[in-house]
């Protein structure tokens, strides 16, 4: 970094700033990156609350290009794995190698040795190896032959799918969507924005992620996870998420709804949510812009409701109808 960027890294370490760590981080991306701001939104808030994120959209809507820009703009070391179905478990965690000339075996990691790893089209890789993320996302470690090894820190795994080529693929399976704490769902940009996407790339063919410099450091991220643990959840917003939670498991066109996972989500999620936005509370607010993200790949819909091709998102938006938030009428919780 730059002696200024160096300066400004070590002033937000100080002070454990969530909402000025993702300012400086989103107006980096924007160098690169055209629309798409919430999504980084989100990506700050996986990050500053130790979650994974689930990125499903269409080919070309630069899911892994966000992925790049956010791992040089936060100085992660990335690491990026194309899923196919031929890969195997030890081509994510790594495995031992014979040396001939040292007659030993040697550790050779895993691309999941990384700060960031993306993996691509997640989908397309076997049950098996999907499963091969299961310990490292959730333990934060990986197990090579007996030996376990603690994974850097931060960590976040961010993979990627797309909704529209199903052949040869293997969907995700409850457990494994469950350690996702987020899924973003990448749309096809609206038309002022594309073109705005045309201008740029017309002016500088070549603009891409090596444009982006880093602008934060490790201790400012740690930081700043600190400040979110601090944000105050009231009671009755704890209540509101906890009957959101609850209401989806009864649902008549849910089968299996949200785990105490999902809770837990849904409040620390709520929590950075509400940091970024340069509170130290959290508003029901926080909870209803962020329950989609959090619920919508944890639903399981029973058959009737996919006969009817009823979506997740549907059910979310009953949930979130139904649920009356905490203060509905005053203003208690309304937004600053």
């Amino acid at each position: 970094m730059s002696r200024e960027e160096t300066s400004i890294a070590g002033d937000r370490r100080e002070e454990g700033d969530p909402r000025a760590l993702y300012e400086t981080i989103s107006a980096e991306m924007q160098q690169v990156l055209v629309g798409n701001e919430q999504a980084v939104e989100r990506l700050m808030v996986g990050l500053l609350t130790r979650g994974h994120i689930l990125l499903e959209g269409v080919p070309g809507v630069a899911k892994t290009t966000l992925a790049n820009l956010f791992a040089q703009a936060t100085g992660l070391n990335y690491s990026r794995v194309q899923m196919t179905p031929d890969i195997l478990p030890a081509d994510i965690t790594g495995t031992y190698v014979y040396r001939e000339h040292t007659g030993e075996f040697e550790l050779q990691r895993g691309p999941v040795f990384a700060n960031l790893v993306v993996a691509d089209e997640i989908n397309r890789a076997t049950p098996k190896t999907q499963s091969a993320l299961l310990e490292s996302m959730q333990e934060r470690s990986v197990t090579i032959r007996g030996e376990t090894l603690s994974l850097p820190e931060p960590f976040m795994v961010i993979a990627t799918q797309n909704p529209i080529e199903m052949e040869g693929t293997f969907e995700l399976p409850e457990a494994q969507r469950d350690r996702f704490q987020l899924k973003l769902t990448i749309d096809l940009p609206e038309r002022d924005i594309e073109r705005q996407i045309a201008d740029r790339f017309d002016d500088n063919p070549q603009l891409g992620p090596d444009d982006i410099t880093q602008v934060v450091d490790r201790e400012s991220i740690l930081a700043a996870r600190d400040t979110v643990q601090a944000v105050h959840v009231a009671s009755p917003v704890v209540d509101y998420i906890l009957d959101l939670v609850a209401e989806s498991r009864t649902h008549p066109d849910v089968s299996h709804g949200g785990s105490p996972r999902a809770t837990l989500a849904l409040l620390n999620s709520a929590k950075a949510q509400a940091a970024i936005r340069g509170r130290a509370y959290v508003i029901p607010d926080d909870v209803k812009l962020l329950a989609e993200p959090i619920l919508a790949h944890r639903l399981v819909l029973n058959t009737e409701a996919d006969l009817g091709n009823v979506a997740p998102d549907e059910v979310i938006a009953d949930l979130l109808e139904d649920v009356e938030p905490p203060g509905a009428g005053t203003d208690e919780f309304s937004l600053e």
